[in-house]
């Protein structure tokens, strides 16, 4: 079993950042890829960034692409969202999740363990 926990959501202005972290306790953290979701009301959960266990490769969707940074520590079983020039639509609640292997997935249902996500909304 993994437990997740994120934090560092918040109200911004468009235009401006936030960094989101989560902390993963139980099973090894460093045999996890690790991911971030976000769901905003009335839309399905969609997949914004994965990073492999040892960093070596991450992947964003097309939307956050050259605006969000994904990284993981693996020493404090932590994983970071570094989000910047948020707009409005990147309002959502934030979700963590991890699955075991070693390969990329951007479908939920590929991962194991799931966070109960932070809140995050931009004002325009």
């Amino acid at each position: 079993q993994v437990q997740l926990v994120e934090s560092g959501g918040g109200l911004v202005e468009a235009g401006g950042s936030l960094r989101l972290s989560c902390v993963a306790s139980g099973r090894n953290f460093d045999d996890q890829v690790m991911a971030w979701f976000r769901q905003a009301p009335g839309m399905e959960r969609e997949f914004v960034s994965s990073i492999s266990y040892s960093g070596g490769w991450t992947y964003y969707a097309d939307s956050v692409k050259g605006r969000f940074t994904i990284s993981r520590d693996n020493a404090q079983n932590t994983v970071y969202l570094q989000m910047a020039s948020l707009q409005p639509e990147d309002t959502a609640v934030y979700v963590c999740a991890a699955r075991s292997g070693s390969h990329y997935a951007a479908e939920a249902a590929r991962y194991d363990y799931w966070g109960k996500g932070t809140q995050v909304t931009v004002s325009s």
